[in-house]
């Protein structure tokens, strides 16, 4: 399998290549702060509530109509 392909053009919308280090962060920081909230007695908070994934590197994704160029559709 040197060569699999995608199926479907749906490429990344920015020139990030990965959100992993980013969700990593923003559920580190989720469960820091849970941790310490229910030791005091409050209720634990939310992954919203403390990240958005709006600051994350990739903005989310897009259908390409027009056929991609055969480079992109390489895994």
């Amino acid at each position: 399998m040197s060569h699999s392909l995608r199926r479907t053009p749906i490429f990344g919308f920015t020139t990030g290549t990965t959100e992993k280090l980013d969700k990593r962060w923003a559920n580190r920081r989720v469960r820091r702060r849970n941790r310490i909230r229910v030791q005091a007695g409050y209720e634990p908070i939310l992954l919203r509530e403390v990240s958005n994934v709006w600051a994350f590197k990739k903005d989310g994704k897009v259908y390409h109509r027009d056929p991609p160029h055969t480079t992109w559709m390489r895994k």
